[in-house]
């Protein structure tokens, strides 16, 4: 007689993840991490030898981004943060480590690569990219709003003081021989952070709306080099894209739905976690029916939103310049409004 193949642990913990992504009309909680606070000066090398890795928690590991498949190599990464900076180490699993993009600013993700996204406000506008490849290569850009919503790139836009370095746990670009991966090491100064942020302070005891994505490649190899994979009619395969907090679409556009970071002033990793409130699991259903409404107008709304057992009512409105869809705080009373063009605020 074989042995099951999950036990029943397993398939609980199967059942309560997938109840879990359907609590939210269809969306996966996102997910989040508490980065621990600090005072050593963290050597960026890419490796993790300091005293603040070696206490930093590692997230589970990236997903598909449309929170369906299991990657075929893994990846995970770990967080912290000091006065001076956000730091991220990240560790990839990867047979074969290769790269050829040299020139900072250059399409990276057109080679594997790991990407950190980061929206200071959380209102989906103004928000960071970066992208790093395993020759330590980057093309850091700043985004006015979502492509969805004809966002600006501002590719002249530098993160002036950062650090990042990779370690290969193997040879790259060598076909010859079979790696176990890379590691990359990364600290982001705040003071360029916080320039999208409402205020200039480093996020204490805050939260900030993250994700990290890797973008992964079949590929080919032509006199001993590495390029990208092509089909029959001389396409580029679709590329692997792999997340820590799911997306639910081929699209890391979509800021609503990043993680959470909390910046915990802290210093033991044993302490209390983060837990998400009330009215940010609001904005999740909020924006759940925005994009309903971004492609369809006359798409029907419900009267009313449900939270935990409580309704609230939800509103829209069309206006000279657009129109709103909000909601009141429970908290608060304050209005939790996003504009037509994707834009999180809130008014009293």
């Amino acid at each position: 007689m074989k042995k099951p193949l999950y036990s029943l642990t397993m398939y609980a913990t199967i059942l309560l993840f997938l109840l879990m992504g359907h609590t939210l009309s269809g969306q996966y909680p996102p997910k989040t991490y508490t980065a621990f606070y600090t005072n050593e000066d963290v050597d960026i090398d890419g490796e993790d030898n300091e005293k603040t890795w070696q206490e930093a928690k590692w997230t589970s590991k990236f997903i598909d981004i449309e929170g369906k498949k299991v990657p075929k190599f893994g990846t995970r990464i770990k967080m912290a943060w000091s006065p001076d900076y956000f730091y991220v180490f990240a560790e990839m699993e990867e047979p074969h480590v290769w790269g050829n993009l040299k020139q900072r600013d250059t399409v990276i993700f057109y080679n594997n690569d790991f990407e950190v996204f980061i929206d200071p406000d959380g209102d989906t506008h103004n928000y960071y990219e970066l992208e790093i490849n395993a020759l330590n290569t980057f093309w850091d850009l700043f985004l006015t709003k979502p492509y969805r919503n004809g966002g600006k790139v501002l590719d002249s836009w530098d993160i002036q003081g950062l650090k990042s370095a990779v370690r290969i746990n193997g040879t790259i670009n060598n076909a010859l021989d079979k790696d176990m991966g890379w590691s990359l090491e990364i600290a982001i100064p705040w003071k360029v952070l916080v320039e999208a942020s409402n205020n200039s302070r480093v996020p204490e005891n805050e939260f900030w709306r993250i994700n990290f994505s890797r973008v992964n490649w079949d590929y080919d190899l032509i006199d001993g080099k590495y390029f990208r994979k092509k089909d029959v009619n001389d396409k580029y395969l679709p590329e692997y894209n792999w997340v820590w907090s799911p997306q639910e679409v081929v699209n890391m556009h979509e800021p609503e739905r990043w993680g959470y970071v909390y910046f915990s002033k802290d210093t033991n990793s044993s302490k209390s976690q983060f837990e998400v409130s009330e009215e940010e699991r609001i904005k999740w259903k909020l924006y759940n029916y925005y994009r309903h409404l971004y492609k369809n107008i006359d798409f029907k709304l419900p009267k009313e939103l449900e939270d935990n057992g409580k309704t609230i009512p939800l509103y829209f409105k069309k206006n000279d310049f657009g129109w709103n869809l909000w909601t009141l705080s429970p908290l608060t009373n304050e209005k939790l409004i996003i504009r037509d063009d994707g834009k999180f605020y809130t008014a009293k």
